[in-house]
């Protein structure tokens, strides 16, 4: 039986180019496929700002020039193999110049309306000729939609396939309706409330629901989340009426990458069975570093994160005095984000250097140092399609303090005292004194029955959450998409 052939479509990649989660999804899950029976290829734009290091690796393959815009628009198109994965990048400068992917609204809508007319376009030149093209959010949702428009009178993509991914539905690709299809060049008949249109606005997000042939998105329960009206976005029907073809699969890590036994990254590397020592080194250093009271007894907490309401940080703020008077505890901070909350995180340092340390900037390497070194780490999100940090975390043997939602719920199995089960610790409500509970909690176990919690932090850090599980549900996906596609190609048309 010949392989499946699957071209992954991004707009972030791991180790090109990151603003979030997409991008080590996109990176990792490749890696994971059964290359026996799968081609599994990746697509994303070839930005200026990717690094010198990988621009020099790439390889011409083909240019040529596609209708767009109402004029010739160049294409090009380059290549490069990384940890055995082919990856394809989409060349104009005049879109993918700059210092960052993203920016204006209005010119991000014609930039990604180009690439997925670009990537279409290119298929044939390249010699890739996909069962299935898997889009992730809304940067390459169109391509379903011209799937179904320009390309269907070619025999070369006809009946081929889609699965469309939503890591985060809050962002959809939204502009005016006739600027819209000025920029993307879709005729009118496309913007009615059952298609593109939504509350008068064109939204590519919505475009790739409509016509892709499966959707996906990051857990189970967030799959059920946004089907409701508050977590929605405004799409709840719309993901409603297509929920007989729409799974929830949560998302992996690289467990290769994210490996305490191995991270370089580490003051001491250490592994389930000796985590005892390796992470108390690892706090001390820590501790040294930061100027925090050295003490391989207290109770640190770890965040790493984006600093906005999203991510809980409104609760934070709201019980942060009653947080640091839990005898014994320390906080360690990295990320930026909104200005009150890296304002508030600075002041507590300032005024309690011993105990906070505030890192209002990003870094790979002392994300790791913290993931290893805390006792526990604070999550308290208001929504979370996947999250990946709780994932690293137990990796790592820091117990996730989560709010119950969407992939929290799904991977952080809260600590049960009289079963003796559970790898972290979770709230219901979002509400600050909730959380303040549980962080009281969590210490109170950690302080006086620390055999429980060395019992939970092995469970934590022997639990998969590699991709393998993940992959193989995203191939039975494919495997039914082939299955429809190559019935249809029997049939002369497609199934309704």
């Amino acid at each position: 039986m010949s392989k499946t052939k699957v071209l992954f479509a991004v707009s972030e990649c791991v180790p090109f180019l990151k603003t979030g989660g997409l991008a080590d999804v996109a990176g990792a899950l490749p890696k994971y496929f059964d290359r026996e029976h799968y081609d599994v290829r990746v697509v994303l734009p070839k930005y200026t700002c990717i690094s010198g290091e990988y621009r020099e690796r790439m390889q011409y393959v083909t240019h040529f020039y596609t209708g767009f815009q109402f004029r010739d628009q160049y294409v090009g198109v380059l290549t490069l193999e990384e940890g055995g994965v082919r990856f394809y990048f989409i060349d104009n400068e005049s879109y993918f110049s700059g210092a960052w992917p993203y920016g204006d609204p209005y010119r991000d809508i014609e930039k990604f309306a180009f690439f997925s007319r670009a990537v279409l376009s290119a298929l044939p030149l390249i010699g890739f000729q996909p069962d299935v093209i898997h889009c992730h959010d809304w940067q390459s949702a169109l391509i379903p939609v011209y799937l179904n428009d320009y390309f269907q009178g070619s025999l070369f993509y006809k009946n081929m396939k889609t699965v469309l991914t939503i890591h985060n539905l809050k962002f959809q690709g939204i502009y005016n309706v006739p600027d819209f299809r000025t920029l993307t060049g879709l005729d009118a008949s496309y913007f009615t409330p059952d298609k593109l249109e939504s509350y008068e606005n064109g939204n590519m997000l919505k475009g790739g629901i409509v016509y892709a042939d499966r959707i996906t998105t990051v857990s189970e329960s967030y799959k059920v989340e946004v089907q409701t009206e508050f977590f929605g976005e405004g799409l709840s029907g719309i993901l409603k009426a297509k929920d007989h073809r729409f799974y929830g699969i949560v998302n992996g890590i690289d467990t290769t990458s994210y490996d305490p036994a191995t991270d370089p990254a580490l003051f001491k590397n250490y592994t389930a069975s000796n985590f005892a020592e390796g992470k108390r080194v690892n706090k001390t250093e820590l501790q040294k570093t930061f100027g925090l009271r050295v003490d391989p007894d207290a109770f640190l907490i770890g965040i790493v994160s984006r600093l906005t309401d999203q991510k809980g940080f409104d609760l934070v703020e709201c019980v942060m005095r009653e947080i640091l008077s839990i005898p014994g505890t320390e906080l360690i901070v990295l990320g930026t984000g909104e200005q009150r909350y890296e304002a508030m995180f600075r002041a507590y340092a300032e005024h309690l250097p011993e105990q906070v340390s505030a890192n209002i900037c990003y870094s790979e390497a002392l994300s790791r140092r913290i993931y290893a070194a805390s006792d526990a780490f604070l999550m308290p999100s208001l929504f979370e399609p996947c999250g990946l940090s709780q994932l690293i975390a137990l990796r790592y043997g820091s117990l996730p303090i989560v709010r119950e939602t969407g992939g929290l719920r799904d991977t952080v199995k809260p600590y049960n005292e009289f079963e003796g089960t559970g790898n972290g610790f979770s709230f219901t409500n979002y509400n600050a004194h909730d959380m303040l509970h549980v962080i009281e909690y969590a210490c109170s176990v950690f302080k006086n029955h620390p055999s429980e919690y060395r019992a939970m932090t092995v469970r934590a850090m022997q639990a998969d959450f590699s991709w393998k599980a993940s992959a193989a549900k995203y191939e039975r996906i494919y495997d039914e998409l082939k299955a429809e596609k190559q019935a249809e190609d029997a049939n002369g048309g497609k199934n309704e």
